[in-house]
């Protein structure tokens, strides 16, 4: 069922990117693990040492689907997606570096993409896993228009996140 992202929660997540890159929470859940909770980067997933090393590693050898190219390419400029992840999440790590590097590859920009870091609970600052109904993390949620065209939640229902990705796109494409 396609839903309308309520537009005060849109603007305050876009406000919220154009405001300040970064508003998040560094939290310690567990010994050794640093967890970020509100809006992040990638930037900062790059960058910092307790996250460059499962980024780098999952990001090499990613061919990404020829699917999930092609869509971004066609209908990037049209769409953007909400991430939501868990900096603390093997699912998280091996998706989110995934995606960023199908992003670099189809030339979709940064700036049609918010990039929400939640805690275990799947909380995060200003109740967006809430608003926005996340259960499980990874997910990636495609808007057109400020409509949720669908979402991809881990792996996907195939195993194939990035191809049902690409079919998450070209849905809101088709006549």
């Amino acid at each position: 069922m396609k839903k309308i992202i309520p537009v005060f929660l849109l603007a305050l997540l876009f406000s919220s990117v154009l405001s300040a890159q970064n508003q998040f929470q560094v939290l310690v859940e567990r010994p050794g693990e640093k967890s970020l909770k509100g809006i992040i980067s990638r930037e900062i997933l790059e960058a910092d040492s307790s996250f460059t090393s499962w980024y780098v590693a999952n990001q090499k050898a990613y061919t990404p689907h020829s699917l999930a190219l092609a869509a971004l390419k066609q209908h990037g400029d049209s769409i953007q997606v909400i991430v939501v992840m868990g900096t603390w999440c093997e699912d998280s790590h091996f998706i989110i570096p995934k995606f960023f590097a199908l992003a670099d590859a189809a030339g979709f920009s940064d700036k049609h993409i918010t990039l929400v870091g939640t805690d275990r609970d799947k909380k995060t600052l200003g109740n967006l896993c809430e608003s926005l109904n996340v259960k499980n993390v990874p997910t990636l949620i495609v808007l057109k228009e400020g409509k949720e065209l669908g979402r991809v939640i881990e792996y996907g229902k195939t195993g194939l996140w990035d191809k049902e990705l690409g079919q998450v796109i070209n849905s809101g494409f088709t006549q």
